[in-house]
């Protein structure tokens, strides 16, 4: 990540949205300096040696945060190491430049190499967004995050973090600690690309879902949690996690538990019309992706109709978009897939932008405001008139230094 800037920077877009108003607001100026946003407002006169960088034509915003992506390529899960870690470098600087500058990634199946690639961002050496990591994807056996099972039914060879019984648990979620992890993610159900086990199972017991967030408690990390349907979610919800992962089956008692709970839903709508837009495109699917297309297409309507409730909720929902699962460049497509399905640009903005900030704890992100975090993004048009704007980033900024 580099380092804050030498000199102050004066900001003049055409407007400002600070992630609190419901507007934007036209003909503020923003101060940044050493990293930091030092004042808004209008009429801002350039503090002495202060660079000026006008943005006609620009909506000034707070930069975007993706709270659910997979930076590795899972095709190299069985590749060395150093090369799976290599694959992240390109997608790092293509998020950075489209605006997101704090993603948490949530896991890959073996070894905790996202733990390394936030090392190496803080320090300079590669470029890209402040990462928030959970190391591996804690799952049972046969679970979602079971890669391989066939290897392991022939040869004895597990792919995967895999833990069930309170011991085994308890001692995973330690390991996840010693390994780095600022975040503890579990598969509390199944998923369309599994090769075992489907969408609608759940995988963790509510004494083994308890014992993965006490643990986690006891040491300072909050949750994430892998789920669709409601006994998942709710077994996840009663013990405490933090964050749902997907919930695309979830109903309204669901979604109440939630609120009542304070949780946050991480929905990654687009990642799932990525596919359901394709199930008839036989040149998207290869055979290793046969399971995931049934899944699909057995789960296609029900999947479709619970896209469409979570807008109607009061569930805190926080931007996130499974980003890995398709092109890491296209996650900005989850903003017009989440106003397709009935949120508003509101709070489809706050959701990437505060909210996502509440959810991984960082009040000095997701705003502009005195002495919060430059992190900025600056867009060409309008986002709150025109969505598709989230995909036209002129100006990045990282800690108050210009990225693009």
């Amino acid at each position: 990540m580099p380092a804050s800037a030498a000199r102050d920077l004066l900001l003049r877009p055409d407007r400002v949205w600070d992630a609190v108003a419901d507007t934007p607001v036209d003909g503020l100026s923003v101060l940044v300096r050493e990293g930091r946003i030092a004042a808004v407002a209008h009429d801002l006169p350039p503090s002495p040696g202060a660079d000026i960088v006008d943005m006609p034509g620009c909506t000034l915003l707070p930069g975007f945060i993706d709270c659910h992506v997979h930076l590795l390529d899972e095709n190299a899960e069985t590749a060395p190491s150093a090369y799976q870690t290599l694959t992240a470098v390109p997608v790092l600087r293509a998020l950075l430049r489209s605006g997101f500058t704090t993603v948490r990634d949530l896991g890959s199946a073996h070894l905790p190499l996202n733990v390394s690639l936030r090392t190496a961002v803080k320090d300079g050496l590669i470029e890209g967004p402040r990462i928030i990591a959970a190391p591996n994807i804690l799952s049972p056996r046969g679970g979602h995050a079971d890669k391989q099972p066939d290897l392991a039914q022939r040869y004895g060879l597990q792919i995967g973090t895999l833990a069930e019984g309170v011991e085994e648990l308890r001692r995973a979620v330690r390991e996840q600690a010693r390994a780095g992890a600022d975040w503890i993610k579990f598969a509390g159900g199944g998923g369309f690309s599994s090769p075992v086990d489907s969408p609608t199972s759940a995988a963790y017991s509510r004494v083994e879902t308890h014992i993965i967030v006490a643990t986690a408690d006891d040491l300072g990390l909050p949750c994430a949690t892998h789920a669709f349907t409601d006994r998942a979610i709710q077994r996840a919800v009663a013990a405490g996690v933090r964050s749902v992962e997907h919930g695309c089956f979830a109903t309204a008692p669901t979604y109440r538990a939630m609120e009542q709970a304070g949780t946050f839903l991480v929905p990654t709508h687009y990642a799932q019309t990525y596919f359901l837009d394709r199930l008839d495109d036989d040149g998207f699917w290869n055979s290793s992706m046969a399971t995931t297309r049934q899944n699909y297409r057995t789960h296609a309507e029900s999947l479709r109709e619970g896209l469409l409730r979570p807008a109607r909720t009061r569930v805190r929902t926080a931007f996130g978009t499974d980003a890995g699962m398709f092109p890491h460049a296209q996650n900005w497509r989850e903003f017009p897939t989440m106003l397709a399905h009935g949120y508003t640009a509101l709070r489809a903005l706050r959701a990437a932008t505060r909210t996502a900030a509440d959810l991984l704890n960082r009040p000095d992100l997701g705003l502009i405001a005195p002495g919060a975090t430059a992190d900025l993004v600056a867009l060409e048009g309008d986002p709150f008139q025109d969505i598709i704007a989230t995909s036209r980033p002129r100006y990045v900024l990282q800690e108050g230094r210009l990225v693009t």
